[in-house]
């Protein structure tokens, strides 16, 4: 009535925005596991698991081997070799990803090489990755033998 109305924005597609929280730098190379919470990217070369709840991001830098990287969102811009199970992934131009990948929903740019499998599926179960509720958990399971102590 009053002239031309703009839809409403769309909020509900909004996302909490997963952000870096620690950095493995270009020219260092990690031997071993990486577990956590939180965001992660990798510039340099690392070999081992990798099961993060977050994200993970492999740089243009960056090289993984692995038997599997496991985490929510998982971008590649570097290399994968290993088996990826994640609800997001996104590889780059630049990506390359050797191994089999299980994913809710996949990206890839133009340029962009995987070798292996892609399975989708409707829910990928990454229940087995570390949060914090297991320790506020046995925090939690300590406090009632305290007050009866007292």
């Amino acid at each position: 009535m009053f002239g031309k109305k703009n839809p409403p924005p769309d909020i509900t597609s909004a996302k909490p925005v997963e952000r870096v929280t620690s950095v493995l730098g270009p020219g260092i190379s990690w031997k071993g596991d990486l577990r956590g919470k939180g965001g992660v990217r990798i510039e340099g070369a690392l070999e081992g698991e990798i099961a993060v709840r977050g994200l993970v991001i492999i740089g243009e830098t960056g090289r993984v081997t692995c038997q599997a990287l496991k985490a929510g969102t998982v971008i590649v811009a570097g290399s994968v070799n290993g088996h990826i199970v994640a609800e997001k992934l996104e590889i780059r131009a630049t990506g390359r990803v050797y191994g089999d990948v299980k994913v809710q929903s996949i990206s890839t740019d133009e340029g962009a090489f995987l070798r292996g499998k892609v399975t989708m599926e409707e829910h990928v179960d990454l229940s087995d990755l570390p949060t914090d509720e297991k320790q506020d958990g046995e925090a939690n399971a300590d406090a009632p033998s305290d007050q009866a102590a007292e």
